[in-house]
């Protein structure tokens, strides 16, 4: 299975001047921007806290939904991408976090961090645990809109 993070945006003209951006399928990520750069780039950091958002209540983020008309993709950013895969793929693998850390070769409390959406875990150690639990991570670069 094949998971993307880049959800589909409306930007519209916002009454009180610039550009307000929302997202269908992720109505928590609201934001704007004076213009369609600086409101594109406020997107990828608004859809990307309100989709860890999404998983500390303990819901299953939205699926994207495959087209729209006037909207525009957003991506958030890779590290974001990253931990989400990681804690999605612990929710679905039906184990416990020490079941986690003794895969990696660590401490329980690291196996926490690294399935905290807020803490900043490193590339190598998301992989790694991204391994354990039987994913791995496939990189695709676009031109930037």
């Amino acid at each position: 299975m094949t998971k993307t993070y880049q959800y589909l945006a409306r930007l519209e003209p916002d009454p009180e001047g610039g550009l307000l951006v929302t997202f269908p399928d992720v109505p928590e990520a609201i934001t704007g921007g004076a213009d369609e750069a600086e409101a594109r780039a406020n997107a990828a950091e608004a859809l990307g806290l309100a989709l860890r958002g999404i998983l500390q209540l303990g819901r299953a983020l939205p699926q994207p939904a495959a087209k729209g008309r006037g909207l525009v993709p957003v991506a958030i950013d890779p590290e974001t991408a990253f931990k989400l895969a990681v804690i999605e793929a612990f929710g679905t693998a039906g184990i416990s976090k020490s079941e986690l850390a003794r895969r990696l070769g660590r401490g329980e409390t690291e196996a926490r961090r690294i399935l905290d959406p807020d803490h900043p875990t490193g590339l190598p150690l998301m992989k790694a645990a991204l391994a354990a639990l039987g994913k791995q991570a496939v990189v695709s670069i676009m031109d930037a809109a």
